[in-house]
């Protein structure tokens, strides 16, 4: 950049300042404002004409006016004048003063594009620089309009100097992102994208920014640059700081390009190319590396940067979601931080490890934090740090653990910040709910969430405990006894009185039998709280008064004086009148047996989506939830098992508010099974939980297909099976996503049975529109394996996700994998995507445990050549024991310890269940870790089923 010269120190300029600095009151800071406004108008209006130095001066003086925030009607034509200068001072300060004050609106934007037309013509790099960067400072659409073409063709071409091509760059992308549907994508983005082998380090900087956004945009135009960022990250990495002397920071060599183009890889899945992914994951490796060398500096500036770098590569880590090996360091790496005396530190840390608690490959050992954590939760003085360590602690929660994480939970709920009570009551009663082995561990915990916190207890927190109990036969006396003890407090909340209500008038008849809590006492227990409570609450209790004269005849009198009284017939609230005069006559008038008719116990509710977890989605806000991943395989190879349930429509505001099932729609039978309310003990077949022969409706998605003027028969479209592969041996990720939609799922098996969950996320801003989608299978496969899906939801808003549940039967043994079509509507195209399902022959496996010498006489039994199958192949990724046994864990089979002569070699057993009949597997996995080569050996019973198992499980190693 041009040097000032002495000349241009605008010494009225600097005596205009100081004397706005000196005014001792308001008063005086406008009269002299004023006074300078006069002068700089009758300038300009002046017959002389101001030279260039005169008018930068001037200009200035109403730039410094407007800054100190008054309002400038004036001068915008000298500023404009300023452009045309040949001196850079003058330019720059007309450009300075076009960029703060001019509207995007204004009638001098036409001689402005001009001015920068000239100056971007021009082949003075200061001048062009000067004019990108009022055009990006501006960013209104007419100038994305005017110069949107334009600035990719300074960009990308050869005689451009670096300073140029950096402000081309980022020029680019603030146009890119004020107005994106005018800058075009056309032959310059493949040029684009070799900027980031240019030598100069600035370019590459910029380029990756604005290549970073682009590629959010159309991924597929950018793919190229996936090569070219890790070639790049490659020699970052691996250099030398002096190798990179002019862009090293504090001893670590370019940390702002290494974050960006680390940000940029996850745009893109894992590398499909061997070579290409090998060397990102040594990148990745050497930076994890360099974060256990010894500081180089103690300056903060130095660990402030090299942080970045690590937590921008456990980012890219975590995204990719594919190496065991890197997940299970980066985890260890964030733990050593969990106790590091940054507080800033402490909370990324945090934040990264919930989304690694999500994946089956680190979340066992996420949980050997736990201590960390939750003594993290006791002593952290920063608020916003202790709520990262509950969203942590709920994300690790498993079966394992529940109990332990529940009650530090609620120990420190008692204790806790005001801000984050409600969410911690949510994430406890939905942890409680979902790991409750003992529903009498259930119960104590919701009752003791509601003794602590009882006013942050939400009204869909004690509506799903009363769903539950009356789902759940084997606890309703339990509750009903524990509930009235908890009532015998001189204080109780009043959730608990409406708890205490609903249970006894629905099952005080179990613990009836003891004189201590005999039908009277209940009663009067109950109406000894009547009066401290709110109308609501009393509406409710009188249903329970009603509900006793069915269940308790010899306290009928009783309660009917109650109703009778004044204070309830002549009642001020019209509803708890009404409620007293109706159940006072109907318990005079009716017989019996109509009582017994019209307040029978109620039904099982029906199956639906937790209504808490549905609350703490929409507090958290789409994607800000961690996820309790029930499908994860542990270390042992077991599955936990999903008990979340399909998602229904919005309930009532109220679902819950009467204890007569005369108000609502009556519930479906006692047979009904709340899968929501968890199903561990259950005595009801898998068959009825997974509902396989249910018939998916016929909706109005058939409109879709038949009025659509460019519908898309399925067989037409380009079937995604990018992520197939890796599903072999895991059960839950992303399967699909592009610009618009974002495909999840999660799915369980059991035996010859399946159910699988898949999360359809809207990525934009607007809604889709007749969303509808099919499972189709070639048909050889219809037979094999039958298929039925739950209808899903036509609309799906914005930003939001919605849940569709698939039945899955195998019937017989099938190679083939059925294809998901998702079709809907988008800003008025018809989108048409389909996506290669990963229902694999290896999901129906139950481990089989085996002796040594049961494993070698039934090898000796599936001996005919037709039996086995063997394949020698090459390993595709890093020989880790660990990693191997935790790939054979999650295909199916059992792993056999100290079975094998040779203690390297893996042997596994199991027995895949279909409906027609059930085949036994042997195999063994001979690694050769000199030759880097594996020898795969399958056995079963079945030539077929031995060739599909060989041809999924040697594509892992």
């Amino acid at each position: 950049m041009p040097a000032v010269s002495k000349g241009d120190g605008m010494r009225g300029l600097a005596v205009f300042i100081s004397d706005i600095r000196n005014c001792k009151s308001k008063e005086a800071e406008i009269k002299r404002i004023n006074k300078e406004l006069a002068n700089i108008r009758s300038k300009f209006k002046g017959d002389k004409a101001l030279d260039g130095y005169s008018k930068k001066k001037y200009v200035c003086k109403l730039l410094f006016i407007f800054l100190l925030g008054h309002d400038i009607d004036f001068g915008h034509m000298e500023a404009v004048n300023l452009l045309s200068s040949n001196k850079y001072t003058e330019k720059q300060i007309g450009y300075l003063f076009i960029s703060v004050l001019v509207n995007s609106n204004s009638d001098l934007i036409r001689l402005i594009n001009t001015g920068i037309k000239n100056d971007l013509a021009s082949c003075n790099p200061t001048f062009m620089n000067l004019a990108l960067h009022c055009i990006a400072n501006v960013g209104s659409r007419e100038m994305a309009e005017a110069f949107a073409s334009e600035i990719p063709r300074i960009l990308v071409a050869g005689d451009t100097m670096d300073s140029v091509k950096q402000s081309a760059a980022l020029c680019l992308l603030r146009l890119n992102r004020t107005s994106p549907d005018l800058v075009p994508m056309g032959e310059w983005t493949a040029r684009v994208v070799h900027l980031l082998n240019d030598q100069h380090l600035g370019v590459v900087t910029a380029a990756t920014s604005l290549i970073t956004t682009l590629a959010q945009k159309s991924p597929d135009d950018f793919k190229t640059s996936i090569s070219l960022a890790v070639a790049r990250l490659s020699r970052i990495v691996t250099s030398a700081s002096i190798d990179l002397q002019d862009y090293t920071y504090y001893f670590v060599a370019a940390p702002w390009l290494s974050v960006k183009l680390l940000r940029l890889l996850q745009c893109y899945p894992p590398p499909e190319d061997a070579a290409l992914r090998s060397r990102l994951t040594e990148c990745l490796e050497t930076i994890l590396n360099k974060a256990q060398e010894p500081p180089k500096s103690k300056k903060v500036q130095h660990s402030n940067a090299k942080n970045a770098v690590l937590f921008e590569a456990i980012s890219l880590i975590i995204h990719h979601d594919s190496e065991p090996t890197l997940l299970v360091r980066a985890c260890n790496q964030l733990g050593q931080f969990l106790q590091h005396r940054e507080t800033n530190l402490r909370y990324l840390a945090l934040e990264s490890m919930c989304t690694l608690a999500s994946s089956e490959f680190s979340h066992e050992t996420v949980k050997t934090h736990i201590e960390t954590v939750i003594n993290a939760l006791k002593t952290e003085r920063d608020v916003s740090v202790r709520q990262r360590a509950v969203d942590l602690l709920y994300a690790m929660c498993d079966r394992s653990n529940a109990k332990q994480i529940v009650a530090e939970m609620l120990s420190y709920l008692e204790t806790a910040d005001y801000s984050i009570r409600e969410e911690i009551v949510l994430k406890v009663a939905i942890l409680a709910e979902k790991y409750a082995v003992d529903y009498t561990w259930y119960v104590d915990t919701i009752l003791n969430l509601i003794r602590i916190a009882g006013d942050y207890v939400s009204e869909e927190v004690w509506y799903r405990v009363i769903q539950i109990v009356i789902n759940r036969d084997d606890v309703q006396g339990y509750a009903a006894k524990t509930v009235f003890e908890a009532l015998q407090a001189p204080a109780c909340h009043e959730n608990l009185v409406k708890v205490g209500g609903y249970i006894l008038g629905e099952f005080g008849n179990l613990i009836a039998g003891d004189s201590r809590s005999s039908p009277l006492v209940q009663f009067n227990l109950l109406h000894s709280k009547f009066h401290l409570c709110s109308v609501p609450t009393r509406a409710l209790l009188l249903s329970a008064y009603i509900k006793f004269i069915n269940l308790f005849p010899e306290v009928k009198t009783t309660i009917q004086d109650v109703l009778r009284s004044d204070s309830q017939l002549r009642n001020a609230d019209v509803e708890l009148q009404q409620r007293a005069v109706e159940y006072l006559r109907l318990s005079c008038i009716a017989s019996t047996d109509i009582l017994a008719t019209v307040l029978e116990e109620m039904p099982p509710f029906p199956e639906r989506e937790s209504s808490i977890l549905a609350k703490l989605k929409r507090k958290k806000g789409p994607g800000n939830l961690p996820d309790i991943d029930d499908s994860r395989r542990n270390v042992n190879g077991n599955t936990e098992h999903s008990e979340s349930t399909e998602e229904t429509k919005k309930s009532s505001s109220s679902p819950m508010a009467d204890l007569l099932p005369t108000n609502r729609p009556r519930p479906v039978s006692c047979s009904s099974v709340m899968l929501s309310a968890g199903t561990v003990g259950s005595t009801e077949p898998f068959t009825d939980l997974l509902n396989v022969n249910s018939t998916p409706p016929a909706g109005a998605s058939l409109l879709v297909d038949v009025f659509s003027e460019s519908s898309t028969s399925p067989a037409s479209i380009e079937v995604s099976e990018e992520h197939f592969p890796r599903f072999v041996c895991k059960n839950n990720g992303v399967i699909y996503e592009n610009q618009l939609l974002q495909i999840g799922l999660k799915s369980e098996y059991r035996q010859n049975l399946g159910r699988m969950y898949i999360f359809y996320g809207n990525k934009t801003s607007t809604q889709f529109l007749s969303f509808s989608t099919s499972v189709t299978s070639h048909d050889p496969l219809k037979t094999h394996l039958s298929v039925h899906a739950k209808p899903v939801d036509p609309i799906v808003e914005g930003g939001a996700q919605v849940q569709q549940i698939l039945n899955i039967e195998c019937v017989s043994d099938f190679t083939d994998a059925p294809v998901l079509n998702i079709q809907f509507r988008y800003g008025g195209t018809l989108q048409n995507i389909a996506v290669k399902l990963p229902v694999m022959l290896n999901k129906f496996f139950q481990p089989t445990e085996m002796t040594s010498q049961d494993f070698f006489q039934r090898w000796k039994q599936l001996g005919a050549p037709q039996q086995e199958v063997q394949k020698i192949f090459k390993a595709k990724h890093s020989m880790d024991t660990d990693v191997t046994k935790a790939k054979i864990l999650g295909f199916g089979v059992a792993l056999l310890d100290g079975v094998d002569p040779n203690p390297a070699n893996f042997v596994g057993a199991g027995v895949i269940h279909t409906k027609n009949t059930q085949v036994g597997c042997l195999l063994r996995l001979e690694p050769n870790t000199q030759a880097q080569m594996y020898r795969l050996t399958l056995r079963t019973s079945r030539d077929s089923v031995s060739q599909r198992l060989c041809d999924l499980l040697s594509e892992q190693f």
